[in-house]
């Protein structure tokens, strides 16, 4: 063998090295930005599962992909471009659009809070602003639509959490890195809720199994306490999907108003974090996030509530009007 190729040869496998070492900063950044968008991505697994409720076992599944799709399609192609390039050109604008989405989670919120106080007046307020559906296609295609809308803002969320956990730099790592927290985000979520929607199916499936054995009879059992069991579970799962719209949409906002607000609200919040954790050394971490997710959850309610009377003597007649102005 030459020399010439034995070098051509070297060159190669120093180059291989080069890249391979370079698939694994990125897979790492991935990895490491992605744990620190884990609070947004519960907030997600929490929130879908509601847009399923009430709709036929063979329609949950074909639901889910869909929003999934919407998922991935706002991740990897409508928000990784704009992050990449407001991160680049104008990096400034990333916290007041960040702070718009927080307000429509805080928004989504207390409507549901209201609906659950005040059903009749959150109904009257929905007809308000939403065409009514007489086609199942179009219920489904209306819940699809806002489980994608309300994707988008979480989504963008967790967009934006990646690129502030990555180094500056090489803006294709950055772009390689959003995608693949946006790819595994996205298949992890939908993953976890159609096992979710689809464990009473399970669980019925289970409980029908005709087995003698006393392995039948715990499968059974099993299957049982699956079916009488998810009903609740999902409730309670609705419940901490609207906290989590509240929470992060405060939790987006406060942040907004420590950057560009007085400082006495942020120096507030930590005051408070910080007493709370050094009353409770032991968990210290756990009791200073708790007060803070507490803070971000109330101040996130405040604005959602300031919200809906914005909405519905605003917003809601203009809408209509503009509904009105389209048919005639």
């Amino acid at each position: 063998m030459s020399v010439g190729l034995i070098g051509l040869l070297d060159d190669v496998a120093a180059i291989a090295k080069v890249a391979a070492a370079s698939l694994d900063d990125i897979a790492g950044q991935a990895a490491k930005a992605g744990a620190k968008a884990a609070g947004v991505v519960i907030d997600d697994a929490a929130v879908t599962p509601n847009y399923v409720i009430g709709f036929a076992s063979k329609r949950e599944l074909p639901i889910v992909g869909k929003i999934a799709v919407g998922s991935l399609r706002n991740k990897l192609l409508i928000l990784l471009p704009i992050a990449l390039l407001l991160g680049y050109f104008l990096p400034a604008a990333v916290t007041p659009l960040l702070m718009l989405g927080g307000a429509f989670l805080c928004y989504e919120g207390a409507e549901k809070v209201l609906e659950a106080v005040m059903p009749h007046h959150a109904h009257a307020l929905e007809a308000e602003l939403q065409p009514v559906a007489v086609e199942a296609r179009s219920v489904e295609d209306e819940k699809v639509a806002s489980a994608i809308k309300t994707d988008f803002i979480l989504s963008a969320e967790i967009m934006a959490i990646t690129l502030a956990a990555l180094p500056s730099g090489n803006i294709w790592t950055q772009a390689l890195v959003l995608a693949l927290v946006g790819f595994g985000i996205t298949i992890g979520v939908y993953g976890v809720v159609a096992l979710i929607v689809k464990a009473d199916d399970a669980g019925l499936a289970l409980a029908r199994y005709d087995g003698a054995s006393a392995i039948g009879a715990a499968i059974r059992a099993l299957g049982r306490a699956l079916v009488r069991g998810m009903p609740p579970f999902l409730t309670v799962l609705s419940t901490i999907g609207t906290a989590a719209m509240i929470w992060v949409g405060g939790g987006i906002i406060l942040h907004g108003v420590e950057k560009y607000g007085p400082p006495v609200v942020g120096r507030t919040v930590h005051a408070a974090t910080e007493a709370a954790a050094h009353a409770f050394p032991s968990i210290a971490g756990i009791v200073e996030w708790s007060v803070e997710a507490a803070i971000s959850g109330v101040f996130g309610l405040i604005i959602g509530a300031l919200a809906i009377p914005a909405v519905e003597y605003a917003l809601a007649p203009a809408w209509k009007r503009l509904r009105r102005s389209r048919s005639a």
